[in-house]
């Protein structure tokens, strides 16, 4: 009995122990995650903007988009084989279950993949006709355009913290865009030949389509029991063809005249890369992360943007932006808060972690990220 009393103690004190050391690993794992996502969100952003004021010729952006699907579609395959430890067999039988004998099911991933192409799109239009920092602060307007699209398919209920933020968020970004048209960046656009209303439409247009694709997603997958790999590699495939058909709509002529690879540099390489596989980076990181911190590492990422676009591009900052800019981090974080709901927390824990397992699991096919959702 003494053997047993003294037993109790000593894995209680073990308990206690392994609990405090899984607890440090958890919390240097978020700020492992939260430096990996401000890296990916700014780092895109940044690098397609360089490569695409670079004096000379330009690569296609449209082959770059193609090119970045077909290396994220191999990855997943790669992903998927290894955990099948190898055996081809059961790797080549669950890719024909999953996706020719379930075929309704990737076929309804169809419609998000054909937006998700348009906007990978419209990003690099965008990018390449405003400052940085500027699509960087305008791009947070997905925000608004998911929490609207939530409201009016899902029937989702916003907080009101949620609903200020989302006012702030469109002022904010109101503001920074009448700096933008009447201060001196919308001259420096005109001297290179970047179009600033182009680049805003883009932008929009590429918001309002991530906000319905991604609550569009949400809607057709619930229930779903494919794994994120799988869903990535049906996204991809839609993706790629649909990406051919605009590069040859666009580009076509061009491409079938100067090469597919043309202009691709060690740079321009870079930036496929971080594309392709700086979202499935996202979607590994992302569950050690909380909303809180997803939110947080977005307005980090604006501060990190703005400061490299000074130093790398030139770009003024002065109070209006400052302001604008300030609001739209402030309504990020605001919005990223938990709701209020101390009174039914006790039941709904499980429904919510759920939930969060289900918005941890969609920011993996979120567009490519350039931005955390």
């Amino acid at each position: 009995m003494a053997a047993v009393g003294n037993e109790s103690p000593n894995k209680s004190t073990e308990d206690k122990t392994s609990a405090r050391r899984q607890n440090e690993v958890n919390k240097k794992l978020k700020y492992i995650s939260l430096a990996i996502l401000v890296i990916q969100n700014a780092s895109l952003i940044l690098s397609i903007r360089y490569v695409r004021t670079l004096p000379g010729e330009h690569f296609f952006t449209t082959s770059a988009v193609v090119m970045a699907e077909v290396l994220k579609v191999f990855t997943c395959l790669v992903i998927i084989l290894i955990q099948k430890r190898g055996n081809v067999k059961t790797f080549v039988s669950l890719l024909y279950d999953s996706i020719v004998v379930q075929y309704s099911d990737t076929l309804k991933l169809a419609v998000p993949s054909l937006i998700y192409t348009l906007q990978n799109n419209l990003q690099y239009v965008a990018i390449s006709n405003l400052p940085a920092a500027t699509f960087q602060v305008t791009y947070q307007l997905k925000i608004l355009t998911t929490a609207l699209f939530s409201v009016l398919m899902l029937r989702k209920s916003l907080s009101k913290i949620q609903w200020i933020s989302l006012v702030l968020l469109f002022a904010g970004v109101a503001i920074v865009q009448v700096e933008q048209e009447s201060g001196k960046q919308k001259e420096a656009l005109t001297g290179t030949n970047q179009n600033y209303v182009k680049g805003l439409v883009s932008v929009i247009v590429s918001c309002l389509s991530s906000g319905f694709a991604g609550v569009y997603f949400e809607k057709i997958l619930k229930g779903s029991s494919a794994s994120v790999w799988m869903r990535n590699i049906q996204l991809g495939i839609f993706g790629t063809l649909l990406g051919l058909l605009g590069m040859w709509w666009n580009d076509g002529a061009a491409i079938s005249e100067k090469g597919f690879l043309f202009g691709y540099t060690p740079l321009v390489w870079g930036v496929i890369f971080n594309q392709a596989f700086g979202g499935l980076l996202v979607a590994v990181v992302v569950k050690y992360a909380d909303n809180i911190l997803k939110g947080f590492a977005t307005s980090f990422s604006i501060i990190v943007s703005t400061i490299t676009s000074v130093y790398l591009f030139g770009f003024h900052v002065d109070l209006i932006f400052t302001l604008g800019a300030g609001l739209v981090i402030g309504a990020v974080y605001m919005y990223s808060l938990p709701k209020p709901n101390t009174s039914t927390s006790s039941t709904s824990t499980p429904s919510s972690s759920h939930s969060n397992g289900r918005d941890s699991e969609l920011d993996a096919f979120l567009p490519k990220s350039v931005l955390v959702k």
